[in-house]
């Protein structure tokens, strides 16, 4: 068997009509959207057509559809954009303790410009604490962002809940969450949840990286956080990345195509994984959520990273932890949220499966972990 793929959390192989696509625009219609001639309008009608499959798939207008550099940028926008618009009214945001670091670092640089942020605690399944919510809503609230996948264990947040909590308190209050991990993987409605803004990011869902979009409610107030021409109605100025936006428009639509059956087959894949794992293999300890495509499983007794690189040898691809901090060193957020000890922080690995995998990869893999945990576990250093 060739190299086996389970770090789809990370990163997908793009689809090939998403490939197609994306060097037709390339080669032959690369004008630039905003030109007025032949080739402009054409680049144009890229655009407009990404828009409404996107619009189409969370049942918004296209309007409300706004491109950017991918899910760090949405969300970067989302915080600051609508911190910058509130500024004088509210000084308060409330979101969640086990966020992924795009959502954690501009949180981090709006409270050193004097904003406050709680954090909200999770159980141990990594679910948000919802009496800490309300209890956590105050006059000066402006903006509640939670996650609606957590990238790391899979835990699906109850985000309709969580929309309905806040609007229920102060309407005014924004809701924002991050889809980053759960477009594609399942129904993301977002004005049923009562989100104002939603982001996702292209290379999730077997599209092209450097591309993804915020959702941004009519009527929401947000100020833009890149200046230049105007372009996409001056919230997100630059040259759009048409290529990328056709990719991304491509991938939004087949992600979609049949999609009970491909959320069935990433669930066979990942209980499949899950029930081997748990039943032959001594001491491990299962810490994933609902989301169809992330198993996070520990291993006491092995370092995550020496793992990782065993597993790698056999070209058998995982992860560690979200790919976005691997080269940062600390202990992960939301596996200490969720109540790990010492020993399973430093032994977590996060295997996510893609609708390219199968349920005889799974076994390739089970079958190299009872051989290598075993092994590691006898050299590791006390």
């Amino acid at each position: 068997m060739s190299e086996i793929y389970f770090d789809n959390g990370a990163t997908t192989r793009a689809f090939p009509e998403v490939r197609e696509i994306m060097m037709k625009v390339l080669n032959d219609e690369y004008g630039n959207p905003s030109s007025m001639h032949r080739k402009g309008y054409h680049a144009e009608q890229y655009l407009k057509e990404a828009g409404e499959i996107i619009a189409r798939s969370l049942k918004v207008e296209p309007k409300e559809i706004y491109f950017t550099s991918g899910g760090t940028e949405a969300n970067n926008l989302a915080l600051i954009g609508t911190a910058m618009a509130h500024r004088r009214t509210g000084k308060h945001i409330i979101t969640s303790c086990i966020e992924h670091a795009s959502v954690y670092n501009p949180l981090s640089y709006l409270e050193e410009e004097g904003f406050e942020v709680t954090y909200l605690p999770v159980d141990g399944h990594g679910i948000v604490d919802l009496e800490a919510l309300e209890a956590a809503l105050r006059p000066d609230t402006f903006l509640v962002s939670i996650m609606c996948v957590n990238n790391e264990i899979g835990a699906v947040e109850p985000v309709a809940q969580i929309g309905s909590i806040v609007k229920k308190y102060n309407p005014e209050i924004l809701f924002h969450t991050d889809c980053i991990q759960a477009y594609g993987k399942m129904k993301c409605f977002p004005k049923k949840w009562k989100a104002d803004m939603l982001s996702v990011s292209g290379h999730k869902i077997h599209g092209p990286k450097g591309i993804g979009f915020l959702y941004i409610k009519e009527g929401t107030k947000i100020r833009p956080i890149i200046w230049g021409g105007n372009q996409q109605k001056g919230m997100r100025s630059g040259t759009e990345n048409v290529p990328g936006i056709a990719g991304l428009g491509k991938a939004a639509e087949l992600i979609y195509e049949n999609h009970n059956d491909k959320i069935e087959k990433l669930r066979e894949i990942k209980e499949h994984f899950i029930c081997r794992v748990l039943a032959e293999i001594e001491n491990v300890r299962d810490n994933s959520g609902e989301a169809p495509h992330i198993a996070s499983i520990s291993f006491p007794g092995v370092r995550s990273e020496v793992l990782l690189h065993a597993l790698e040898e056999k070209d058998i691809y995982v992860s560690a932890g979200s790919a976005c901090s691997l080269n940062k060193p600390g202990v992960s957020g939301t596996l200490k949220g969720i109540g790990l000890d010492k020993d399973c922080l430093e032994s977590t690995l996060r295997f996510s499966f893609s609708i390219y995998n199968t349920v005889e990869e799974t076994d390739v893999c089970v079958e190299a972990l009872k051989e290598l945990v075993p092994v590691l576990r006898k050299f590791k250093r006390r």
